[in-house]
């Protein structure tokens, strides 16, 4: 019996995930050549960071070369327009971000609909948000920054990887809950984004851990919370946000493993 390619996608990632040895797994002739991995954001991200993983656990265990391809731009639009425009063969598979259902929200026009333009393989993995602000800011905690920036209206900005990202949402959820005087800088990945805090340009910063981590360890970065329900172990010594704080939403990010709809081709 012929699996379909996304059942047999999604079995193979459990694979990759579980075996502890590489062993190279092949079914039903696919894939047969190199397959893409569009990642509609700039290197350095999370979501670039997990499909790199995911490329080289894919290649080791199905024999064959999957490879990542960096589309950033647009919040993300620009490849997820790529990508709902390449072949449904299944030799083309984007990884991303709520924000290929956030962003039709937010944008009068996008290259893509979503219903109908991606067909779901898995949820590859789910992360967290992290407030990290640069150490010339004088807070240590959430409180210490709300107080800070109600103290100095207009004078704070925070990044985030992009206009309708997750670490938009939080930071305007932030802003607006307490009403904050808070100018909202986009970035095109959450790499940018911390690099921009760790110059102290945009001295606040709402991005996933993963490359903020080592920043915090470096003390380059610190950290006030997470958006978890408990800490992050990538940074165990950051408290995660308490409710009494504010009023904001805990936060978990999906990144989701997508392709064209084979039934385009039919």
């Amino acid at each position: 019996m012929r699996l379909p390619r996304r059942q047999f996608l999604h079995l193979a990632l459990a694979a990759a995930a579980v075996l502890a040895a590489p062993r190279p797994v092949r079914a039903q002739g696919y894939p047969d050549r190199p397959v893409r991995m569009i990642v509609p954001y700039a290197p350095g991200g999370p979501t670039d960071v997990i499909t790199r993983l995911l490329a080289q656990r894919l290649t080791e265990h199905l024999a064959r070369q999957f490879f990542v391809e960096n589309v950033g731009g647009g919040g993300g639009n620009i490849g997820m327009g790529r990508a709902a425009k390449a072949a449904p063969d299944g030799y083309t598979l984007l990884v991303v971000n709520p924000s290929y259902v956030i962003n039709p929200t937010l944008y009068d026009k996008v290259p893509y609909e979503f219903e109908k333009d991606f067909d779901p393989v898995t949820l590859a993995v789910a992360t967290t948000l992290v407030l990290t602000v640069h150490p010339s800011v004088p807070a240590r905690t959430v409180d210490d920054l709300v107080a800070l920036i109600k103290a100095n209206p207009g004078k704070y900005s925070y990044a985030s990887p992009g206009t309708g990202t997750p670490g938009h949402l939080v930071g305007e959820q932030f802003r607006l809950s307490l009403g904050l005087d808070l100018v909202h800088v986009p970035f095109n990945s959450a790499g940018l984004a911390v690099g921009a805090s760790v110059a102290g340009h945009t001295p606040i910063c709402f991005a996933s851990p993963s490359p903020a981590a080592q920043q915090v360890v470096d003390g380059r970065l610190r950290g006030l919370a997470v958006t978890s329900k408990s800490r992050s172990q990538a940074l165990p010594d950051v408290p995660r946000w308490l409710r009494r704080a504010m009023r904001i939403s805990r936060v978990t990010i999906g990144r989701r493993l997508l392709f064209p709809p084979e039934r385009r081709a039919r």
